[in-house]
């Protein structure tokens, strides 16, 4: 019984400790907009519904500093250096959510 008890409570943190991709997203929205349906300051593309593969990868680039897409490698690379790669995940998953 007590191993049960420990494993339920173990899942529990672990969701609770889960990458929060909703409250991620919340610092891109700024430029970005609420449901990713504008073009950041102009020039990027739309980002609503791309395919969570797709961000995951652009937004590992941003960090690594290898994509530079209309000039916004720099800006895009401050905004995503503190993010885990579970933390690149969730927010992915959830861009490809939006519509």
């Amino acid at each position: 019984m007590k191993k049960v008890v420990l494993t339920l409570v173990a899942l529990g943190a672990m969701s609770f400790l889960a990458a929060d991709g909703a409250a991620l997203y919340k610092k891109c929205a700024g430029c970005h907009g609420a449901k990713g349906e504008k073009k950041a300051l102009g020039k990027s593309e739309v980002i609503a519904g791309w395919d969570a593969a797709k961000v995951e990868e652009a937004l590992k680039g941003y960090k690594a500093g290898t994509r530079n897409v209309h000039g916004m490698g720099g800006l895009m690379k401050g905004q995503v250096a503190s993010y885990s790669d579970a933390d690149i995940k969730a927010v992915a998953e959830y861009i490809h959510g939006l519509k």
